[in-house]
């Protein structure tokens, strides 16, 4: 089957590109990374950048994500067109706020016979998974309900069942699709599963809302990660099925670690939220996001400048044409020297100016000073007791960290639990006591040697305020990135 013409190809047509982050945790690195793109995208060519809130997976949503996610975008000099904080005229921009949009486009796929109930129970789709594995087969749904009659329905349903809506995809045949970096992208219908589109709950899949939202927010041009390439099949078999144009698809290189995997916090932090408390300027952050993928023209050696360049400059040079498919690497080292190159780049005053808004703003300070207060007898010990509070790298020798009768092994193990832990708590006095307790529960670990490790990791030491009101404080981006460097630090001493 050959590609369908992508009709927004006419350079009369308005550009409109989007960005969709779900609010699930701290904004990630990733995101303003697809969110320069599509500005620069949209901008070289006087269209429209839309900012849209994913947020349909309701386990996984963090109430305070949202704000996080505009907060860091802004951060960075990103501004958006339309959005669910300034509105505009394809809204609403929230896919919670959405849902009888997404239920009436699954019954247009219902009526034409694109779409079926699906009434499986979990304990029969879990014995589908199975039986598929035992035969060495991918586990994928077996379309047992594909064809249903209407008298099956109702049995079901008089059953009490609760059903899925999913897409009826062709039995055989292909689809292909183009991508505007790498080509046309063939996949047989054999490897495309009958996916869900409408979740019991009355949720939406991303796949359903995702091509909604696009089709009547006018996309032109879906700039996503490469990652996101397997479910284009599903999209484009999606607009087919409505009877919708497509778009034009762009799937940009994944952001990799320098082993090359793709880019995870147990590597590298991800949050924008510890690059900007850890001190990192927002003209250097987006200057490294835009050196990734090579749209940009090539310095010849790493100090003559040419690597410095701000948002207008790229707006001015940035190609989508000189876009390289191989990873590109989020190299720290390569951040922090654009990051030292900045801050040289200060005037004394603005230097100073960005010490007393990052490092010390009055907040902090006044955060950190309630700990210790009466704790000090003078105010020269502040240095002394919250010298951790202000430090960029802790690193415990093990008589400071390793607890007694406990073998440096073991307490390893138990800090990478502490960390995963950590990861899924909230971070507030109320979540982090149970949570780090219960760890030491199951684990067998005493609440003094559980405490006692987390501490020397934050403070390096086993003095310090109280440590749970001391990780409120130094928050949950820099506190997991601290843990992580921990651990990574005594892998590395482990080798030698």
């Amino acid at each position: 089957m050959n590609p369908e013409p992508n009709p927004n190809t006419s350079s009369s047509t308005p550009i409109r590109v989007r960005i969709a982050p779900s609010p699930t945790g701290d904004p990630h690195v990733g995101t303003a990374y697809i969110g320069l793109l599509n500005y620069l995208y949209a901008k070289q060519r006087g269209g429209q950048f839309v900012l849209r809130i994913e947020d349909t997976d309701r386990a996984r949503f963090v109430a305070t994500s949202e704000q996080m996610i505009f907060d860091a975008l802004h951060w960075l000099g990103l501004t958006w067109d339309e959005g669910p904080d300034i509105g505009g005229p394809y809204g609403p921009y929230r896919q919670s706020e959405r849902t009888e949009i997404y239920r009436e486009h699954v019954q247009l796929l219902l009526a034409n016979g694109s779409a079926y109930r699906s009434f499986e129970t979990a304990e029969e789709l879990e014995a589908m998974r199975q039986s598929q594995l035992a035969a060495k087969l991918p586990p994928r749904y077996n379309g047992a309900h594909r064809e249903l009659t209407p008298a099956q329905i109702a049995g079901f349903e008089a059953e009490g069942r609760a059903s899925v809506i999913r897409l009826k995809v062709p039995a055989e045949g292909e689809t292909t699709f183009r991508d505007e970096l790498r080509g046309d992208i063939k996949f047989s219908h054999t490897n495309v599963d009958d996916q869900i589109l409408l979740k019991s709950d009355g949720f939406p899949t991303y796949h359903l809302a995702n091509v909604v939202d696009d089709h009547l927010m006018r996309i032109t041009d879906v700039i996503r990660a490469e990652e996101w390439i397997s479910s284009t099949p599903k999209h484009v078999l999606l607009y087919r099925a409505f009877g919708w144009d497509l778009p034009r698809f762009w799937h940009m290189p994944l952001l990799r670690n320098l082993d090359k995997s793709k880019i995870s916090k147990r590597k590298n932090p991800v949050s924008l939220i510890y690059y900007r408390q850890a001190g990192f300027l927002p003209g250097a952050m987006l200057n490294f996001l835009g050196l990734m993928g090579g749209g940009m023209p090539a310095g010849t050696e790493k100090n003559d400048g040419a690597e410095i360049f701000t948002l207008p400059k790229m707006l001015e040079q940035f190609t989508f044409d000189r876009i390289s498919l191989g990873g590109p690497v989020f190299d720290l080292v390569k951040l922090k020297w654009l990051n030292g190159m900045y801050l040289r780049a200060l005037s004394p005053e603005e230097f100073q100016q960005q010490l007393r808004e990052v490092v010390f703003s009055d907040h902090y300070l006044a955060q950190v000073g309630a700990l210790v207060q009466d704790r000090i007898e003078t105010l020269a010990q502040f240095g002394d007791v919250t010298g951790f509070f202000f430090r960029d790298d802790v690193q415990p020798a093990p008589e400071v960290f390793l607890p007694k009768k406990r073998t440096l092994e073991e307490t390893l193990v138990f800090a990478a639990e502490q960390l995963t832990a950590l990861e899924a708590s909230d971070w507030t006095l109320e979540a982090l006591d149970p949570t780090l307790r219960a760890l030491g529960e199951a684990k067998q670990w005493a609440v003094k040697e559980n405490f006692m490790l987390l501490r020397a990791i934050l403070t390096g030491s086993t003095q310090s305020p109280p440590l749970l009101e001391s990780l409120v404080v130094f928050g949950k981006a820099r506190t997991l990135d601290r843990v992580r460097r921990f651990l990574e630090a005594q892998k590395k001493t482990g080798k030698r």
